[in-house]
C-alpha cells in the first residue's frame, strides 16, 4: 500500500474511533477500559517483538517508540480504571455512613 492509502485508513480509523467511543455511556466505561487495557497489553508484547528482531536502525527505533506509547497506555489505562473504581467505592461508603445503625443508636 502506497502512504496515502495508509494515511486514509488512519485518519478514517480515528474519526471512528472518537464517534464510537463518545457514544458509550458512563456506566460502560469501566469495563471498557478493561477491555481496551488488555488490548494495549497485546500491542506491547508484540512491540516488544518487533524491537527484539529489528535489523535495521530506523526499525528499532520506531519499536522502541511504539514499546514506550504502548507502555503509557497501558498504565494510563490502569490509572483510569483504578480511579473510577475509586469513584464507586466512595458512594458505597457514603451510603454506609449514612445508613441508620441496626442497634437504634
Amino acid at each position: 500500500m502506497d502512504g496515502m492509502s495508509l494515511l486514509t485508513i488512519t485518519v478514517l480509523a480515528v474519526f471512528v474511533g472518537f464517534e464510537v467511543v463518545s457514544k458509550v455511556s458512563s456506566t460502560l466505561h469501566t469495563p471498557l477500559m478493561s477491555g481496551a487495557n488488555a488490548i494495549h497489553g497485546i500491542i506491547l508484547v508484540g512491540a516488544i517483538i518487533v524491537a527484539g528482531q529489528a535489523a535495521e536502525t530506523w526499525v528499532l527505533a520506531v519499536a522502541l517508540l511504539a514499546v514506550v506509547l504502548a507502555t503509557i497506555n497501558l498504565v494510563g489505562g490502569f490509572v483510569v480504571t483504578d480511579r473510577m473504581l475509586h469513584m464507586f467505592h466512595a458512594r458505597k461508603e457514603v451510603a454506609r455512613a449514612a445508613a441508620p445503625k441496626a442497634d437504634g443508636k
